[in-house]
Order: structure tokens, then sequence, then C-alpha cells
């Protein structure tokens, strides 16, 4: 049996109390002795930004060591009743309302448990698609189920939205990069973001290129030949004429496979000609701006018949790394590191440092100024420690 122990975890702060003006009406203004002692304000709410608390019930580890109380950690060590609660994994989120996958093949209609909402953490959601949770399904009175908990994430892939860390699909062995050499175009900054990405989550990134039949692919063998020789897996596809559809089929039918990229790349596209019948929504390129139209608009975990799972995410306009300061972005350049020790300086950045065997390589052709110039934007748009 689990031992529990209980321990208190942050909840996120109550909201900037409104402060009420002294003069609410004329005539009050005018009475200059009701104005004097009328107070200043009127909260309903605890006085200022307070920090709330809460006690909870936790599964301690098998040393039975002391919790550090990250709030972080509280939805995936919370205790709950195995005898009442199943376990599953989301496949699906409408709004509020996921759908869960159970063990036993069905599936559940669940909402998170205010508690875990409630929970000081650096994510927007503290569930996502490809979570492995422990729900408590609906009673007999009951439409939909509890998430109680949700267990500790192992492959993710991340990126920053609105200050905040947006988890696109969690529990994931590899990513798919779907990029399109032609309407919108090829980026090779954002597939450049998605690897390190990638990296940073534990993830295996695969460089797709996709709508080939639309370029000659004489123009873009460059491209495969870079990201192929970085050691990075790269699959030219096209829906239209089936070029790499047996390719992609192989490698989505083992685990758990996420599709990320752009608006408009044809990621949906390419799933419907891997497994005919799922009939996903596409839309075309918009003629106005020249970008993807939003077709998926949510994630989703589709179960293939030749087997493994494929994580469907909705196109972005803005891909921005989360977790990631510059001290720390050329571990994720592999062909930096060849070099970084031959730098005259330790803590070189490889940006204006004179003597930088980095900067020497890219002048020398032994790395491509392409990646060279990523690695800049990439280093000059990260926070620095403390900010």
């Amino acid at each position: 049996m689990a031992r529990k122990k209980k321990v208190r975890v942050a909840l996120r702060k109550n909201r900037q109390n409104r402060t009420r003006a002294n003069d609410l009406t004329r005539d009050f203004r005018q009475d200059e002795a009701g104005t004097a002692a009328a107070p200043t304000s009127d909260r309903i709410r605890p006085r200022g930004e307070l920090s709330r608390h809460r006690t909870i019930i936790e599964e301690a580890g098998p040393d039975g060591g002391e919790s550090s109380g990250d709030s972080s950690d509280a939805a995936s060590t919370r205790a709950v009743d195995t005898a009442t609660c199943l376990r599953g994994r989301v496949i699906r989120m409408h709004g509020l309302l996921l759908i869960i996958r159970g063990d036993d093949g069905q599936n559940y209609p669940c909402h998170v448990r205010r508690l875990l909402k409630s929970l000081e953490i650096e994510g927007r959601n503290v569930v996502t698609v490809g979570d492995r949770v422990w729900f408590r399904p609906a009673g007999s009175g009951g439409a939909e189920g509890l998430i109680e908990r949700v267990e500790s994430r192992e492959g993710v892939i991340t990126r920053g939205y609105r200050n905040r860390q947006q988890v696109l699909a969690a529990n994931v062995d590899q990513v798919l990069i779907v990029s399109a050499l032609a309407e919108p175009g090829l980026k090779l900054g954002l597939v450049d973001r998605y690897i390190v990405s990638a990296e940073i989550g534990g993830v295996r990134p695969i460089v797709v290129l996709n709508k080939a039949d639309l370029v000659d692919m004489a123009a873009f063998q460059w491209v495969v030949g870079l990201y192929t020789q970085l050691g990075y897996e790269t699959v030219v596809t096209s829906a239209a004429d089936g070029r790499g559809i047996d390719r992609l089929r192989e490698l989505v039918s083992q685990g758990v496979t996420a599709l990320s990229g752009q608006s408009g790349v044809g990621k949906s596209s390419l799933l419907n000609v891997v497994q005919p019948g799922l009939n996903l929504k596409v839309r075309e390129v918009s003629d106005w701006t020249f970008k993807g139209k939003h077709t998926t608009t949510s994630a989703e975990l589709i179960e293939l018949e030749q087997g493994g799972f494929v994580v469907d995410t909705p196109g972005l306009r803005q891909f921005e790394l989360w977790g990631v300061v510059p001290g720390e972005l050329e571990a994720y350049f592999i062909e930096f590191r060849p070099f970084i020790p031959h730098c005259r300086f330790p803590d070189c950045s490889h940006t204006h440092e004179h003597s930088c065997a980095v900067k020497d390589a890219v002048y020398w052709g032994q790395i491509h100024p392409g990646r060279y110039d990523s690695y800049r934007k990439l280093y000059h748009k990260q926070p620095l420690p403390g900010d």
C-alpha cells in the first residue's frame, strides 16, 4: 500500500482588487463631512494580490522523502482512490470538456477537477492531449466524470504563447515537423525552432517536406541534404501523387507520433492518405494572405489501423520557444558541438566575440549560414536569466 502524506501547494493568485472611488454620487461628494468619514476603499476579497495555498494528500515515493511542494508536481502525485477511479489517456479536447480513452477501451467525457485547474503552474492548461490520467467516471446522475490526477509526462512538444507555456502534445515518441515547399512556402527558421523544441522535450524530430508536386525538387535538394547530414531524417512527401507516403506510414505505425507545423502545410491531407477513411477536414491556402487557414482547431489523438497513434495538432501562425535560456541554446544545434570547445572564451555566445570557433566554421562553410542565422535570431529573442 502506497504511503501518503500531506503537503502544501500554491494556487493561482487572487485577481487585483478593484478600489471603489470616494465620490459615488455628486450629492455625496458635496457632503464634506460624509466624504471625510467614508472609507477610502471597499474590498470584497482579501487585501492585495495574496497567494493562496491548499493542503492536499500526496502519495509518497518509495523512500518516503519530503515533498518539494511544487505545484507543477502536485497534479501527478495527488493521491486518488484507485478503487473508484479509472486510468486512461486524453484523446480529444473540446473547450472545457475532455474525452478520455479508458484502459477498458471505452470513451469517457470528463472535466478537470477545479483543484487541478487552480494550481500555480507555468503552463496554460494542466491537462493536454496525450496525457495519462486517473479519472472518476460519471455516476448514475451525472453526465461527465472528473479528472483527479495527471501522471508525469515523458515526451512533450511545447511553445511559448502569451508569456505562458503551451503543451501541444504530451507523451509522444517523435514529431513530424511538416513544412510545405510551396503554398505557403518553406520556412527553415520555423523548422529549426521546432527541432530545438523537440530536443528540449526529449522527442525525436523528423523533417517532412510536403507538397513536392508543386515545385522542382532539384532546387530543394540542398535542404534535404542539410538536415540529413545533421542526423535528422528528412522525408519528401506529396498527398497528390503519393510521394513518400509509404515511408510516412512506416514511421507512424509505431509508438505515438505528433504532426505539427504552420497552418496550410497539409498535415491533415497527409493523414487522410496515410489512412484512407479518416476524412479529416482540409482547406485551401488563402488567396489573399497566402497563408494557411485554421482547419484543425483542436489536437486529437488518433489510433491508426496499422498500429501506432498520431496526434494531429492545430496549425500555428507563430512558434516561440519555451524553457530555454540563451546560454543553453548552443547545445541544441548539434553542428556547433565540435567547435564550441575551441572558442577563446568559455562563455562565448557565438554572436559577436573574437576568436569564436563557431563563427570561423560558418565562414569556412563547415556550418550552414542559414542554421547560424536561426541560432542568432533565437539567441536574441530568448529572455536572460532572472528576467
